[in-house]
């Protein structure tokens, strides 16, 4: 079945960028909805059998592309790879629109456990990579980002992107430039497991249950550390931004410490946004501040 795109009405482009003031380069003069029209929008594109394994594509115009930034933004969505949805959190997608870049926003298998959700990733970035004259995009430029659940997907793809033992390789020509992390799990996998499986809400339960569904209870040691970004961090791993509140309930600010030590032996290449009072989801605000300074490293790289 072919894949539809269709352009998106002044209306809906203004709704989507409501409240998003960040602008650079040849779109710092357009309003949001200028700015957005400028894009040829595919929703809903399958890149697997399941009905979850869908996204949203956002690809410049033929005419506008040699003055957008060079690289393909993919995000992805939180939610204890339980629950949510791609429409659920496009402010984290807005500022990118925003400044004309390559925008995929992802659907993954959900209730299904960490690792089919880390699989869904790189089978999306490969079903892409097959389709240049359908999706003309830089895949050898790509900046994985995400939120909570989707932000850890990110940061371990990234990190094992380079590891041949990793048993859903990247195909040719798909590159990971950088990794924007808003409060992703990056260490102590032990600990947020608790977190949950230790909450009283029932929902809360249920996502820690699920995380590693071929398990009873808590899962080994041994299976934890295989889905630990820090596991597989080396020096040949793309540069990390990574944001996280020193209030946060889901994703203790604890759990970062060693991953955080570690990027900041090259502070240079990695930048590590810690908000003292910031709790799990970052407010409006937060992050406003937080895509300024993520602009600045993106540019930088």
């Amino acid at each position: 079945m072919p894949l539809s795109s269709h352009w998106f009405r002044v209306a809906a482009l203004t709704s989507l960028l409501s409240g998003c003031s960040l602008q650079s380069g040849s779109v710092a003069n357009m309003t949001p909805a200028q700015a957005l029209a400028t894009y040829a929008v595919s929703r809903d594109v399958a890149y697997g059998t399941d009905p979850q394994q869908t996204m949203d594509v956002y690809v410049p115009r033929e005419g506008s592309r040699r003055r957008r930034p060079d690289y393909t933004l993919v995000f992805l969505h939180g939610g204890g790879y339980y629950l949510s949805d791609k429409t659920e959190e496009e402010r984290y997608i807005q500022p990118y629109l925003q400044r004309g870049v390559t925008v995929v926003n992802l659907n993954y298998r959900l209730k299904r456990g960490i690792p089919v959700a880390m699989e869904d990733l790189t089978l999306a970035l490969n079903f892409l990579q097959r389709q240049p004259a359908t999706y003309a995009m830089n895949l050898q430029r790509v900046v994985l980002t995400g939120f909570s659940a989707g932000a850890h997907i990110a940061s371990l793809v990234a990190v094992t992107a380079n590891d041949p033992t990793y048993a859903h390789p990247l195909a040719d020509g798909v590159g990971i430039a950088a990794v924007v992390n808003f409060s992703g799990p990056v260490g102590g996998l032990d600990v947020v497991e608790a977190v949950f499986m230790d909450n009283p809400v029932p929902i809360m339960k249920e996502i820690g249950m699920a995380l590693f569904p071929e398990t009873a209870g808590y899962a080994p040691k041994d299976v934890i550390r295989r889905y630990e970004p820090l596991t597989y961090l080396d020096p040949k791993d793309p540069p990390f931004f990574i944001w996280h509140g020193g209030q946060d309930d889901q994703i203790p600010p604890d759990t970062f410490t060693r991953f955080v030590q570690l990027l900041q032996q090259n502070k240079r290449k990695n930048e590590v946004l810690f908000v003292r009072e910031g709790r799990h989801s970052p407010s409006a605000s937060e992050l406003e501040t937080a895509y300024e300074r993520i602009f600045e490293f993106l540019d930088k790289h």
